[in-house]
């Protein structure tokens, strides 16, 4: 897999990978930046989103039907000293719909141990909540 980032003019990079698809990139004023794209750490989170979201889609295939919203935040607590590097992340998938938390949790435990490339490539403690219906669920596993 290859990424290529091109610099755009001062904190500005646009990033293109083998889907073709660009990703614009930009620092926030604090750091110099206009703004202009989402900060690599707020890629960071995105990924790990998508990536375990991907995944729990995926093993939950057969049960979609059953679902009717899923949304998926990532809560990440970084150092205090550079380089600020995320120390902790809590994921929480917000669920609606006619589906058991058991198979739910299955699945996000499935994605975190066994398919999940972008957790497995965070040195971040990861935590996974689950908020089904406006209840939270523990993990049973």
């Amino acid at each position: 897999m290859i990424v290529k980032t091109k610099w755009n003019g001062k904190r500005a990079f646009t990033a293109v990978g083998d889907s073709g698809y660009e990703i614009k990139m930009d620092a926030t004023e604090a750091y110099f930046g206009e703004g202009k794209g989402v900060t690599p750490t707020e890629m960071l989170l995105a990924s790990l989103a998508g990536c375990i979201g991907i995944d729990v889609t995926m093993i939950l295939r057969h049960k979609l039907d059953g679902i009717e919203s899923l949304e998926i935040e990532t809560d990440g607590t970084r150092k205090e000293d550079l380089p600020k590097g995320f120390t902790a992340i809590t994921v929480t998938f917000y669920i609606n719909g006619n589906i058991d938390s058991k198979n739910i949790w299955r699945a996000i435990n499935l994605g975190k141990q066994k398919y999940c490339a972008v957790s497995d490539s965070l040195k971040a403690d990861i935590t996974f909540r689950l908020i089904l219906n406006g209840q939270e669920f523990t993990n049973p596993y």
